[in-house]
């Protein structure tokens, strides 16, 4: 009804095929051009592929659309917000989105004052 127990053993093994490529894990950093808000599609599916740093170039949305590009923008969010990387904008126009394993340094440590006043007695 079942069939053999021979027919059981054999569906416990998976065979691995030895001569299949090996895909490189290498991070990559693409970059994008957000001119519509159908490109977000393009940028979040290479970030889920795990291996990709994405640097944004968001001008022409901007000047197209401010609604459409914060739109985007959001879902570029959300989605990095799930995969536990991080999103941050440089300027005006770019805005770079990490995987997990990076993150983006948002704020720049200030310069201490005292190591500014001791340089001046020299």
């Amino acid at each position: 009804m079942f069939g053999s127990r021979d027919d059981l053993i054999d569906d416990e093994y998976l065979e691995i095929d030895l001569d299949q490529e090996k895909k490189e894990n290498k991070v990559v950093v693409k970059l994008f051009n957000l001119n519509d808000y159908e490109d977000s599609t393009h940028i979040l599916n290479a970030l889920r592929e795990g291996y990709t740093i994405a640097v944004i170039n968001i001008r022409t949305l901007k000047k197209k659309d401010p609604i459409e590009l914060k739109r985007a923008i959001s879902k570029i969010k959300k989605t990095t917000d799930a995969l536990e990387g991080t999103i941050a904008g440089f300027g005006e126009n770019t805005v770079v989105v990490t995987p997990s394993f990076a993150k983006v340094e948002k704020h720049v440590p200030k310069a201490n004052p005292e190591k500014k006043n001791l340089m001046k007695d020299y």
